[in-house]
């Protein structure tokens, strides 16, 4: 009789213990539990776009911006890179701004370079990420689409900084390089009494994102 009733509260016990097991792991996949987990998504109004053009055969460097950009299709993921993964963005070129202090470089800059191209009122692209953390831009600019590869830097998990280097001659756009060229002659011309403006823009953005 004594066997029984220790078997009986053995049984009684493994019983508590088990029911206890049971909803500590139904409790840790209830949405409630699940929803502890870190999203990421754009802050869309706080993306910065700028870029730096070259001049003289000294390669001076002339910095500009855009101030305007609009993003369409961000998302939400587990990483900022899979949050940003097939972002579209919209660039006015309207929106260009070089901080000149004659007032007469954006003109000649929207004149003379992008108005000698096709379809030049935006510059349009998409965000991709190919990989674990590597990332590029689709630009479409003068009808043409080309990829621009881009390095990033980390400020914290919420703040990326993007660079790459557009090469003017793969968007078909050395006609335009030329043209702004012999409209700032004079003011391209270096020591050595030559007139250049590069091909080459370095171009570099400012992304925020939230935890979500």
């Amino acid at each position: 009789m004594k066997n029984l009733k220790l078997i009986a509260l053995g049984m009684i016990l493994i019983t508590t213990i088990s029911c206890k097991d049971t909803k500590k792991s139904n409790e840790e996949s209830t949405p409630e539990a699940q929803s502890t987990e870190t999203n990421y998504s754009l802050i869309n109004d706080s993306t910065k776009v700028s870029f730096t053009a070259y001049k003289t055969t000294d390669k001076v460097a002339v910095g500009g911006k855009f101030k305007e950009i609009t993003l369409t299709n961000s998302g939400q993921g587990k990483t900022a890179f899979e949050a940003l993964n097939g972002t579209k963005f919209s660039i006015p070129v309207s929106s260009l701004f070089t901080n000149d202090a004659t007032g007469t470089r954006d003109p000649k800059i929207l004149k003379f370079f992008f108005g000698v191209m096709k379809n030049t009122e935006l510059i349009s692209g998409e965000f991709k990420v190919t990989g674990e953390n590597n990332c590029s831009i689709d630009v479409t600019l003068n009808g043409k689409t080309a990829n621009i590869p881009l390095k990033y830097t980390e400020n914290s998990d919420t703040s990326l900084a993007f660079d790459g280097v557009m090469n003017l001659e793969n968007w078909d756009g050395l006609a335009a390089v030329a043209s702004i060229n012999k409209a700032c002659e004079a003011l391209h011309t270096g020591k050595d009494g030559i007139s250049k403006t590069w091909s080459e823009v370095a171009v570099h953005a400012d992304v925020l994102l939230k935890k979500n």
